[in-house]
């Protein structure tokens, strides 16, 4: 199975869940998006996935610091192009693996998932 790691090096998440990695010895390709960015079509694939809801990391920094019409009447297609103009608001890590996605670390549906 291909995975396909999405997310921020110096994310304490993004560390845990790639030492969680490591570990199990399971092979993936790292993709840092603050410097590579998101594109709004990968984007709006994985709203599709899962919801921009549970995509869009409406507690950290950056997204507080959004003046308050940008946080107004949000919707999927705001919440990308947000999203894709400000790649830390996704929520990390995002992790492609076969026809699945994983959003956030959870141990146990990590392992339910990778194995």
């Amino acid at each position: 199975m291909t995975i396909d790691f999405y997310g921020i090096p110096n994310c304490d998440t993004v560390k845990k869940a790639r030492t969680w990695l490591d570990a199990k010895g399971t092979a993936y390709t790292f993709h840092d998006y603050k410097k590579e960015g998101a594109h709004q079509d990968r984007l709006r694939a994985w709203v599709q996935a899962v919801g921009w809801e549970k995509l869009l990391n409406r507690g950290g920094t950056t997204f507080r610091q959004l003046e308050p019409a940008q946080k107004e009447h949000l919707d999927a297609e705001k919440a990308i192009r947000l999203m894709a103009a400000h790649p830390s608001m996704i929520r990390r890590p995002v992790i492609e693996c076969g026809d699945g996605l994983l959003v956030g670390f959870d141990e146990a549906e990590w392992s339910a998932k990778l194995g």
